[in-house]
């Protein structure tokens, strides 16, 4: 049937999309598109779609930047259609999702009619869509600006598009998308070419895997060839004056490195007085060769490293190290598998994660196990629990703040968490229970990269990448208003969702084991043999409180020197594997309760003195709330 709002249509492409709508027998009338992925399809597709997400975030960012607080948002799709990504204004967001136009939905013309985004990716051309030109009513209120994304190869990958209402609208900004399309695909190309260089480039590989060292290149003669920041900041240096050095004017003992490396033997790890503008200072030395085709040596690379680790120290004192890594993360579960190679190969983005899964799931250590893959490794991991800071100091602990600024502020003021995070990495725990004024600060961080103290005016430019941990549904969050639509999707770029222990049950004899063998070792006890029956009780239990709650349960049989046979509640011998549990109030049921709360209280107490008495961090190295540490501690009084 003819389209009831399509007078003369003006654009070819217009009319050739609208009959290729109703070809595919589209209702003018559909308000949601018809192909929306579930969530573990859309975790599948971004993943699948990783480097298009990472290359097009920037070129994202700064085309709405462009538009920002004119209601309009951006959006990113593949070259099926599929949303992967999108950012905008409030107002105009919230029209977006009440039509579940969101990452999973699919924007092809099949889907939801003649769009900017769908029929650019058609028509192979960028289009601009206003208006009645949309094959669906829902969509008339808009003008979209949609242009295609092509790799080096000329491949259409995905979409970027433009979106705002139609009187806002200028005919420059299909332009501005197009330009924004172009770029990402020669930054896929300059993407395609790097990786081909850094394969072959095997003296820029020497360099970038020592970065975070001072590195000096250094030819025969001892002459200075190059030069890294680090090095020139390590010896107080600027990087020019460095480089009309020669090596004896550094370091105390080039002699020597030259004359072993000629001799084919190695440097490495040596201590040497260096000769700093400031002082006399002392470094660790590794030097590298360089040889020419013929294998002689021609250039020595100098690795130096500052002994006392000063700056390292400061972050880790003011922040909080990351002492996990994957490879002591456990599980052999598929899914869970899967979650750890998907962080792998994001550890390096620049993109902010986010973190979901239930209390207990190990969102933190994931967190600190992709800071330690990444290129941040050497810089500060500053952890911060949204949810355990009162309202009225988050602003101070998160922004920092200047002398005199409040009453019983510091003298000289107190830099914020990002300030000494900057270069690292900050983890936001509980990021579901951050204020809504504080949301709005975040947001402001994020986006321009810069912290203002309270009782400042200066602005600092910080660099840190953000991962972000919940147990709430933040998308149900935004819907009942409790958490900004646009700091959502600027912190779910790249999402993750942990499987809670009771979807990978295989994992648990594993992780008795391994918590077995680490409990033992730390209070030196012997291990508790568990039998193959109450393994099968573990394992058919449904661990509400996840691995934390198996932890515990291991560390209170190792404490306990006995396998109690009470286990957690819903934990009961099933049919046929042996004697049932006995009757609640029964003599050994009341004696094995005894043993239990004993062996808790000891631990309970060693905990507290270890901790000094603060109840605060005990309660956490007990994996446990304050409210229950407190119950636990009145009950034992």
């Amino acid at each position: 049937m003819p389209h009831a709002h399509s007078p003369v249509i003006q654009k070819a492409y217009i009319a050739r999309s609208h009959e290729r709508c109703r070809r595919f027998d589209v209702d003018e009338n559909r308000v949601y598109s018809a192909r929306i992925l579930t969530e573990r399809e859309l975790f599948d597709k971004l993943e699948t779609r990783r480097e298009l997400i990472l290359v097009a975030e920037p070129f994202l960012s700064q085309l709405y930047g462009f538009v920002r607080g004119s209601n309009f948002f951006s959006m990113l799709t593949d070259a099926d259609g599929c949303i992967l990504s999108m950012m905008g204004d409030e107002a105009i967001l919230s029209e977006a999702f009440a039509l579940r136009m969101a990452p999973g939905a699919y924007m092809d013309e099949r889907s939801i009619g003649t769009n900017a985004m769908g029929t650019s990716l058609t028509e192979g051309e960028p289009v601009q869509v206003s208006g009645d030109e949309h094959y669906i009513k829902a969509y008339h209120r808009w003008t979209c600006s949609g242009a295609p994304i092509r790799d080096a190869d000329g491949t259409i990958v995905g979409a970027i598009d433009l979106t705002g209402y139609s009187e806002n609208v200028h005919p420059h900004t299909l332009g501005m998308v197009v330009a924004a399309a172009d770029a990402m695909g020669r930054m896929l190309e300059v993407r395609r070419y790097n990786e081909q260089l850094q394969l072959s480039n095997t003296y820029l590989e020497a360099l970038l895997d020592s970065i975070t060292a001072g590195i000096v290149g250094v030819g025969l003669d001892g002459t200075v060839r190059t030069v890294n920041a680090h090095a020139a900041a390590m010896f107080g240096y600027d990087e020019e004056a460095m480089r009309s050095m020669r090596a004896p004017q550094l370091f105390e003992g080039w002699d020597e490195v030259r004359e072993a490396l000629l001799r084919g033997q190695r440097f490495m790890d040596e201590d040497v007085f260096v000769r700093a503008a400031a002082n006399k200072l002392q470094f660790n030395l590794s030097a590298y060769p360089v040889l020419d085709s013929e294998g002689s040596l021609h250039d020595v690379i100098l690795v130096f490293k500052d002994v006392k680790k000063v700056r390292k120290l400061a972050n880790r004192i003011m922040g909080r190290r990351a002492i996990y890594t994957f490879d002591k993360i456990i599980g052999d579960d598929p899914a869970f598998v899967r979650a750890i190679e998907f962080a792998k190969k994001m550890a390096n983005s620049r993109s902010n994660i986010l973190i979901m899964g239930e209390s207990g799931t190990g969102k933190e250590l994931f967190a600190q196990a992709i800071h330690n893959h990444s290129d941040r490794r050497e810089e500060a991991f500053v952890a911060i629990n949204c949810a355990a800071i009162p309202r009225m100091l988050i602003e101070s602990e998160l922004f920092g703040y200047e002398e005199g600024s409040f009453t019983g502020a510091r003298h000289g003021g107190q830099p914020g968490k990002f300030e000494v995070a900057d270069g690292g990495t900050v983890f936001l725990d509980e990021i579901g229970e951050m204020p809504l004024d504080m949301q709005t600060r975040l947001l402001r961080v994020i986006e321009e990269g810069t912290v203002c103290r309270i009782g400042s005016s200066k602005e600092s430019v910080v660099n840190v990448r953000v991962i972000a941990a919940t147990n709430k549904e933040l998308a149900d969050e935004v819907a009942k208003g409790n958490f900004r639509k646009d700091l959502f999707y600027r912190l779910n770029v790249l999402p993750m969702r942990l499987p809670p222990l009771r979807d990978r049950k295989g994992d648990v004899p594993v992780l008795v084991g391994f918590f077995m063998d680490r409990i033992t070792r730390k209070l030196n006890k012997r291990p508790v043999e568990i039998p193959e029956e109450r393994m099968r009780d573990l394992v058919a239990y449904d661990w509400p409180g996840n691995i934390r709650e198996l932890e515990n349960l291991v560390e209170l049989m190792v404490n306990a020197e006995a396998l109690p046979s009470s286990l957690p509640d819903g934990v009961a011998p099933r049919a046929g594997d042996g004697p049932k549990k006995p009757p609640v109030g029964s003599p050994s049921m009341e004696s094995e309760s005894e043993l239990l709360a004993d062996a808790e209280r000891r631990h309970i107490e060693r905990v507290l003195e270890r901790c000094e008495g603060n109840v605060s961090l005990a309660a956490k190295a007990l994996g446990i709330g304050r409210n229950t540490l407190y119950r636990k501690l009145g009950h034992k009084d």
